[in-house]
């Protein structure tokens, strides 16, 4: 052996043993090499290219590359992968262009680069190219190839394509079946995907951890028999329950709703990690066990695992759903501990937890002002916490403050602006025509709200007529408001609309068009719309039930009430709620108040409207001391706020009965500040009951409270003039047409009478 030939031998092997541990030391080679008058062989100066690409990065490697005097297919390959790790896959592209024009021919390893780069950069038509070049070299068959041109294709959404070049390998291995269904998963087929297992099973392909995790996910949305036939198949092929896969199955079962195998999971080995009690914790919160995601963060600290800001953000979305402000301020001051109180992430969950959890609207503002870099998501956050506190004004300075600042909004943000700032709206679409925001479906949808709650029912309607693509939901959002507006026969016409852009009625629309029939009192057409839904099915979903009850107790027709919800398998509070308001509505109040006690037996909890009908029950029956009864227990018994329209109905029931001193003391001790409408009740029993001097104080109230409002005038001239002192009603309506009535010139007329 010749001397050269040793010093290649020799420093080779010191390359290779350096390229592995110790890259500073190789770079120190490559002077002697130079000196030794060996730098021109290739097998040292590849060696060389992989140590400065590590050490260095790509432009050093490029350096040393554009001065060899040779290369090969290996210099090349490096070259490329250097940059394929660095990101820059456009000159990833055009080395491999180079390549091809200096006529070295790429191997397995330069078309597995560059593919990479093509799928990484969304380069398709590059990719196709490449596709056909392996192709010409003979590489079809290559597992690893096509394991990467599947991914290509998966990417872009060619499931066809990926298929395709899956049917070309004669052996496809574990790592192209994983790929397949990979690509099935990312696509949402997941049965394909769980189909794509079978057939890899059948072939005696092993399955892999990555093959599982992607199964799983498929699972999540599949069911919990499939996730537990998943799950047995890991166990009977032996593969280790690590942290990847201990997470996967984790969040499947969370997702099945079955969190007490997840739980099981968990601690069947030791090994745990911050993701892990994070998916735990995000999975709690789904199934909205609040106090679950709080254990769960708590044991995770006792296991010494520290919590990094994805898990904080957990956490805080499970304070701001439970509405635990307390202990969602205590998670802010680990998160300032820990430092994490500039990140992006953390500051918007702190975001929405104080706009849903905070009644000083301060608290939103100065979190949103500590986010070094607010994203979308935080502008977004901000817009909808401010209109939750009824601040519209704020919310649309916010958006203008957003466009200032250069951030574009998406379509959520557009319409969280179009719900919060509906007197806008004219402004907000024409900023959407002018920067051609408005061709998304979910703006339009949101856009098409937005003016029928304005009551601007032509804007809505021409809009809908304009839309592309109008969906189900477009017709959903229409008639859904036009009926909360009292458009019913409007609603109604809908169906008519759908079937001519053959888009089919789904259970939300008949819901809407069975209330719209109820409102109406449309008897036939709710009729055909219950024989509509039992031919279509929906007589399966809840809703369309709860609204037959509806209607049917809004026609009179309570029999066909009952029987609507005796066909319901597990009615839930509006069921009962509906079926107890058409006893009520029919007058028949011990069969509504028996319902009550009925719901309370299956289980089901009163809510807000289940104290308005039975107080609305007690009302048509007189039932004073009942209604009060029921007022207070069921709001004790089941956390029941009373609101407004609570309160009225009380009102008017101790008005009606004659104990005229309790509803004005209720009137005086109401939580909140009340509006004009409840002093106008208290001031028909005051007429009914001829109650001069009470009527006077309400009428004092009612004008403070709304001046404008002619019917206290009426009312107190009529009180006045049914007790024989028609020259007091004489001046009040004499005052009325010199300039209106206020609480001063009751004062005077009281005192002059």
């Amino acid at each position: 052996m010749s001397r050269i030939t040793v010093l290649e031998e020799t420093c080779s092997r010191i390359i290779y043993f350096c390229n592995k541990q110790f890259l500073k030391d190789g770079i120190c080679v490559h002077s002697p090499i130079i000196k030794l008058g060996i730098q021109d062989n290739l097998l040292l100066t590849n060696n060389l290219l992989s140590l400065y690409s590590k050490r260095y990065g790509v432009d050093h490697a490029r350096h040393l590359f554009d001065e060899m005097p040779h290369r090969d297919v290996v210099s090349w390959t490096g070259i490329l992968s250097a940059y394929v790790k660095d990101g820059n896959h456009d000159e990833a592209l055009r080395l491999f262009h180079s390549m091809k024009v200096s006529g070295e021919k790429p191997n397995e390893f330069t078309f597995s680069n560059v593919l990479r780069s093509c799928s990484a950069s969304g380069h398709l038509v590059h990719g196709t190219k490449v596709h056909a070049c392996l192709l010409k070299h003979g590489f079809e068959s290559n597992p690893i190839l096509c394991s990467n041109l599947i991914k290509l294709y998966s990417k872009w959404d060619l499931l066809e394509d990926a298929v395709k070049v899956f049917d070309v390998m004669e052996n496809g291995d574990t790592l192209s079946w994983t790929a397949m269904i990979s690509s099935f998963v990312q696509a949402g087929n997941w049965a394909q995907a769980v189909r794509f297992f079978v057939r890899m099973i059948e072939k005696a392909v092993s399955p892999n951890e990555y093959t599982f995790v992607k199964l799983l996910i498929a699972c999540s949305s599949l069911g919990i028999d499939h996730a537990k036939l998943i799950h047995s198949q890991l166990i009977v092929w032996g593969v280790g329950l690590n942290l990847v896969l201990k997470t996967a199955l984790v969040d499947t079962y969370s997702k099945c709703q079955k969190m007490e195998v997840a739980l099981k999971v968990i601690h069947q080995t030791s090994d745990q990690d911050v993701q892990l009690w994070t998916t735990v914790i995000s999975g709690f919160t789904q199934n909205l066990n609040f106090e679950g995601a709080i254990s769960a963060f708590r044991e995770m600290w006792g296991n010494n695992i520290v919590p990094n800001s994805y898990c904080y953000a957990g956490i805080l979305n499970a304070c701001s759903s439970a509405q635990a402000l307390q202990l969602g301020k205590q998670i802010h001051a680990q998160v300032i501990m820990a430092g994490l109180e500039n990140d992006t992430s953390v500051g918007n969950a702190l975001l929405d937890f104080y706009a849903k959890c905070s009644n000083a609207v301060e608290d939103v503002v100065w979190v949103f002002k500590g986010i070094p870099l607010p994203n979308i998501v935080s502008w977004t956050t901000l817009i909808v916490g401010l209109a939750s506190h009824g601040l519209r004004d704020e919310c649309y300075r916010a958006f203008l403050d957003m466009r200032f600042v250069g951030q574009k909004p998406n379509s959520f943000t557009l319409s969280s602006i179009l719900q919060a700032c509906g007197n806008e709206t004219r402004k907000i679409h024409g900023f959407l025509v002018k920067t051609n925001a408005d061709n998304g479906i979910t703006v339009g949808n949101a856009l098409v709200d937005a003016y029928a709650g304005l009551r601007m029912v032509d804007c809505a309607l021409s809009l809908v007529n304009g839309m592309r693509n109008k969906t189900v939901i477009t017709y959903t959002t229409l008639a859904s408001k036009l009926n909360q507006i009292g458009c019913h026969k409007l609603t109604l016409e809908i169906i008519n609309h759908m079937r001519e852009d053959e888009l089919q009625i789904d259970g939300f629309i008949m819901s809407t068009c069975l209330s719209a029939s109820a409102n109406l009192g449309a008897k036939q057409t709710g009729e055909q719309l219950h024989c509509y839904s039992i031919v279509s099915g929906f007589d399966r979903w809840i809703s369309v039930m709860n609204g037959l009850i509806d209607f049917y107790g809004k026609c009179r027709s309570i029999k066909d009430a009952q029987k609507a919800f005796s066909e319901i398998c597990n009615p839930n509070v509006i069921s009962w709620n509906c079926l107890m308001h058409s006893f009520a509505h029919n007058g028949q109040t011990t069969s509504a108040l028996s319902t009550l006690e009925d719901m309370r037996l299956a289980g089901a909890e009163p809510d807000s409207f289940t104290l308005l009908t039975v107080l609305f029950a007690c009302n048509q029956d007189g039932l004073v001391d009942m209604g009060i009864e029921y007022f207070h227990s069921l709001g004790e018994l089941y956390e029941i706020k009373p609101q407004l329209h609570h309160y009225k109905l009380l009102v008017d029931l101790l008005g009606r009965a004659g104990r005229l001193e309790e509803a004005a003391s209720v009137l005086k001790s109401l939580p909140f500040v009340p509006d004009a409408s409840i002093c106008k009740r208290l001031l028909i029993s005051c007429k009914l009951h001829r109650n001069v001097l009470l009527a006077e104080e309400v009428a004092r109230q009612g004008l403070e409270l709304d001046p404008s409002d002619l019917e206290f005038h009426v009312l107190l001239a009529t009180i006045y003039d049914e007790v024989g002192r028609s020259d007091l009603g004489d001046n009040v309506r004499s005052i009325v047409k010199e300039g209106g009535l206020s609480k001063n010139s009751i004062c005077n007329l009281v005192a002059n009478g």
